[in-house]
């Protein structure tokens, strides 16, 4: 067996077998960052999405799961036609500059092994499509090498902090695995199976609540996999930020994208590492961050935050409705904007309340979502959540979310089943070492490489920018019963607030799958659902066999 270790982790060690069934599909078979190529895109969809509920290695996930859909392991011959377009993409890019060219060539690449602060780095980007392993579905208590699943970053190299930084991360994973039985044994004990679900129901069921009690233990360290899906356009863009971070771990995965990246599609990213191009753009970059730090530096020295709750509205359109009855309207009239607005300004409230409902329509489920009337008008929310709930709402890419670092400052969230279970005294051990860790690193690396140490308990401040189109998706799937209670929260008082007051009544009432409900198991529902249907697969397979015998 051959593989090779990095500082991004063990490596996954193949045999020589399978790495000949590997290596046409794989970029590479020995570093965490590879692409995928010679697949049909329903088989890297699919592997992508499960991907993300799985604690495999995508290779690995690969290997066991998918090789039998891919014709007899051999490769096409993917190297048709490449050299003709790369020439073509070159003179549009060099003679013409029509950068929107290179949306019409795409990849598929993973990260392995990305801590968590990466991950929020790479989905920053909205033009793109990614999948991310989940705290709700895989624990993190394996130690792959010996070594729990965190990166020590390269800041740290060198330093005395270093012992430190291993040892209180070493207790933060130690006392998640500690804790995840106990936790799962009370939750049994609180909600035992009375309904008569299945025993791989309510296994899941339970697992999950205590894997979403746990997970403010670990910290933005930890590893993750990230699958990503975009064109050359946004592969780009991504590698230019990710080249200007002040992280060495973003610098360090922009450059490893590149190589595998360039081995797919090359001509659209002949710009990245051109002096005069891409290393100026990324100049640009840092050179606005530095600046920008330097001047709230100086301008905010010494400001404390003023009290505010979990989520503030913090702008809106007094006459957001009046916009969005007078956009509903304009595609079905003949009349110019001015003159439908002047016509919603004059209705009275029930008129225009009778418009928005005959335009959010008869909507069956959350999927069902009006049109772009309801992009009229908007929102802009401040939150202070933990860093947990974050990482969730920061995928939502449609709208703006600009967020501070992640620090010890804002204090940490505390669940409520904590003493239930009897881990309130650790967990509370474990925030504050890891508070005095991220003190000490600010002081001996940087504020940035300090993120690292904070576990995900800890609050971060974010605002959420969006129109009321975005708002209904956002809300209504965050606010879904087998949601995380705390992403849950700050969705349901998004929710109110546009109702109470921003005083939008009839766009709040459009969001009808808005759930204000309090849930105890919140992935039962969810669970059962995926029971049904796999139940009715086999039905149906079964009667397929049937017929065909």
């Amino acid at each position: 067996m051959t593989g090779v270790s990095d500082a991004h982790g063990a490596a996954e060690r193949f045999t020589a077998d399978e790495r000949r069934a590997l290596s046409p599909y794989f970029t590479n078979l020995d570093d965490g960052v590879f692409a995928l190529r010679n697949l049909p895109e329903v088989v890297k969809g699919a592997l992508f999405a499960r991907y993300s509920r799985s604690a495999k290695p995508l290779r690995r996930l690969f290997l066991d799961e998918f090789l039998d859909a891919v014709a007899g392991g051999r490769a096409p011959d993917a190297a048709v036609g490449v050299e003709r377009a790369d020439r073509l993409y070159e003179r549009v890019f060099g003679d013409y500059g029509d950068d929107s060219v290179a949306q019409l060539g795409a990849a598929h690449i993973a990260c392995e092994g990305a801590s968590n602060l990466l991950t929020k780095v790479i989905e920053r980007g909205r033009l793109a499509a990614y999948i991310e392993q989940s705290t709700r579905y895989v624990p993190y208590t394996d130690r792959p090498g010996g070594r729990w699943k965190y990166l020590v970053p390269r800041e740290l190299d060198g330093l005395p902090l270093r012992g430190r930084y291993v040892s209180t991360l070493d207790d933060a994973f130690e006392t998640y695995r500690r804790w995840l039985e106990p936790a799962q044994a009370h939750f049994r004990r609180r909600y035992p199976n009375t309904a008569g679900d299945s025993e791989g129901v309510y296994r899941a069921v339970i697992r999950a609540k205590a894997l979403d009690t746990l997970r403010g233990l670990l910290p933005a360290a930890t590893r993750s996999n990230v699958g990503i899906f975009a064109s050359g356009q946004a592969f780009e863009a991504l590698l230019l930020r990710m080249r200007a971070h002040p992280l060495a771990e973003a610098r360090a995965c922009a450059d490893r994208m590149l190589v595998e990246l360039r081995k797919l599609i090359p001509a659209f990213l002949t710009r990245v590492d051109r002096e005069d191009r891409g290393v100026r753009w990324s100049r640009y970059l840092a050179d606005t961050r530095r600046g920008t730090g330097a001047a709230a530096e100086r301008l905010l020295r010494g400001t404390a935050p003023a009290p505010q709750p979990e989520v503030a509205l913090t702008d809106f359109d007094p006459d957001g409705e009046v916009k969005v009855v007078a956009a509903a309207l304009y595609e079905s009239s003949r009349l110019p904007e001015s003159q439908l607005l002047e016509t919603a300004r004059g209705m009275s409230d029930g008129d225009r309340a009778a418009v928005i409902r005959a335009y959010a329509g008869d909507r069956a489920n959350r999927r069902h979502r009006p049109g772009r009337a309801f992009e009229r008008t908007g929102y802009c929310f401040d939150v202070l959540s933990d860093y947990g709930a974050f990482r969730d709402l920061q995928r939502h890419r449609l709208l703006t979310v600009e967020w501070q670092e992640l620090t010890a400052d804002h204090g940490y969230a505390e669940p409520a089943a904590l003493e239930g279970i009897g881990a309130g005294e650790d967990w509370r051990r474990v925030m504050e070492r890891t508070g005095e860790l991220h003190a000490a690193m600010v002081r001996g690396t940087s504020p940035a490489a300090a993120q690292y140490a904070v576990p995900m308990a800890y609050r971060i401040r974010y605002r959420m920018q969006m129109n009321a189109r975005e708002a209904m998706h956002v809300i209504e799937l965050r606010t879904a019963p087998q949601g995380h209670a705390a992403y849950r929260r700050v969705c349901q008082a998004m929710h109110r607030l546009i109702a109470d007051e921003a005083g939008h009544r009839a766009i709040a009432e459009a969001m009808r799958f808005a759930d204000h409900s309090t849930v105890e198991l919140e992935r039962l529902g969810g669970e059962r659902a995926g029971a049904r249907r796999r139940s009715e697969r086999r039905r149906g397979d079964q009667s397929s066999d049937l017929a065909a015998q």
